[in-house]
């Protein structure tokens, strides 16, 4: 079964995405700030629980989800795994670098759908290719169209 890690402050939001992830077979690891995830994830067995893909929330106390990126990008077996951005502060999206692993940005409010469409093509992406390697620019919520340069401005 594959995993979903959620990392959102948001108690409500955390509780639909386990319930969606359920109904699509989706294991749900989830964390309430972006310190409580890297807590998860370096846990000695964490072997065992790494996420697949990871949905992540900007805005959260303790650790942001800029300051969990960052983290995760310092660590080796984590940073190759691909993330989906969910926030509602789409114009702060840029202080993500291009390169990095970011999968797709998504906005809140978003629809079920459309998140779990990003979700599969993550997963989907990273069984083609193996340890994941973004083969394209992010795609954003609904058009699922590139994020590039002039679209972050």
């Amino acid at each position: 079964m594959f995993k979903v890690m959620v990392i959102d402050d948001d108690e409500s939001t955390v509780c639909l995405l386990k319930h969606v992830m359920d109904i699509e077979k989706l294991e749900v690891l989830a964390a309430y700030n972006g310190l409580e995830a890297l807590v998860l994830l370096t846990a000695a067995d964490s072997g065992r629980t790494l996420p697949d893909v990871i949905i992540l929330d900007i805005t959260m106390p303790k650790m942001d989800g800029y300051a969990f990126h960052s983290r995760l990008q310092e660590i080796a077996r984590l940073r190759n795994i691909p993330i989906i951005v969910c926030s509602a502060m789409e114009q702060r999206m840029d202080m993500f670098t291009p390169s990095s692993d970011i999968f797709a940005f998504v906005e809140k409010p978003f629809t079920v759908k459309n998140l779990v469409e990003t979700v599969r093509a993550a997963i989907d992406s990273r069984l083609e290719c193996g340890p994941y390697t973004r083969i394209s620019p992010p795609i954003k919520n609904s058009a699922r169209t590139p994020v590039n340069s002039s679209e972050r401005k």
